[in-house]
């Protein structure tokens, strides 16, 4: 690939109404000892150092050979160096340039859309915490490739296309910051819970055992397996047992009380309460709907 990609797009009100679209990306080889950045971007993306800017969409950016400094509003100044991203937020001041004496290689990708401003409001990526280190991944290069390729080519349909890639690759993000360097025992670690779990779905679940027999401590189970379902261990288990329950009331005439104790509850009267709880309907009536 060439050493500069930029592409600034002109974007559709049905463009926009999609909830997602892209506004810029580009590559750039900053040679060091260069003037950056440079003075060929439109108005409303070019900026100084003394001054900064202020965006009104989302950017990417991802440092993969370099070094240099971001400043924000929201962080003071930061060194980033190969292999890091940080995030631009609408809204908030920031400037960023490459260490004068060795320069950088950015990669970029600006979007806006009701969608995205979902990462901001539901807290997933925050303004004052901007920085995501060790990014500088295939899987991660790959998402800008296939974004400089679709753009380049424009196919039908492509802001569209594009979309779902900038999802993935925020979403693969997301899972570096909050996985870090331990993402692949995490999910190696979860998986074995999870099947330990569905083994002993008609019983009560002893947690404490299976941390011992995973390794680790009931406390550093229990964080690491919320940080990747969004649950405890206690109520994954207690949710599988809700959907094993669908299925026995669905394909099965069994009692609610031979279900509630099949799935080892404590009672029937705990089953219905837990079931309807999660499901807004009791377990007779969810029976009776779904078989109409």
């Amino acid at each position: 690939m060439k050493n500069t990609f930029r592409k600034y797009l002109i974007t559709s009100n049905k463009d926009k109404s999609w909830g997602f679209y892209v506004n810029d990306l580009g590559r750039n080889v900053i040679e060091k000892h260069s003037e950056y950045p440079s003075k060929d971007h439109p108005d409303h993306y070019i900026f100084s150092w003394d001054k900064g800017r202020v965006l009104n969409e989302f950017h990417v950016v991802l440092i993969t050979k370099g070094e240099g400094i971001f400043e924000s509003k929201a962080t003071g100044k930061i060194k980033v160096t190969d292999g890091d991203v940080f995030l631009l937020f609408p809204g908030v001041w920031h400037r960023y340039k490459p260490k004068k004496s060795v320069g950088w290689t950015e990669r970029w990708v600006g979007f806006s859309g009701d969608i995205a401003s979902q990462f901001l409001s539901n807290g997933y990526f925050k303004s004052d915490k901007p920085i995501i280190s060790k990014c500088n991944k295939t899987s991660i290069l790959n998402y800008f490739n296939s974004l400089y390729k679709l753009f380049d080519e424009e196919p039908y349909g492509y802001q569209r296309l594009a979309s779902g890639i900038c999802i993935q690759l925020m979403a693969e993000l997301h899972n570096i910051k909050s996985g870090g360097n331990n993402i692949e025992n995490l999910n190696s670690m979860v998986s074995r819970a999870k099947s330990m779990m569905y083994k002993n779905i008609t019983s009560s679940i002893h947690l404490t055992k299976i941390a011992l027999d995973l390794g680790v401590s009931y406390s550093k189970f229990r964080i690491d397996f919320k940080k990747q379902t969004g649950v405890s261990p206690l109520q994954y288990h207690l949710l599988l047992k809700i959907e094993k329950s669908k299925e026995l009331l669905l394909n099965t005439n069994k009692s609610q009380k031979e279900i509630a104790f099949e799935l080892g509850f404590e009672s029937d009267v705990y089953f219905n309460r837990f079931f309807k709880q999660k499901t807004g309907l009791a377990p007779g009536k969810f029976r009776h709907q779904s078989n109409y």
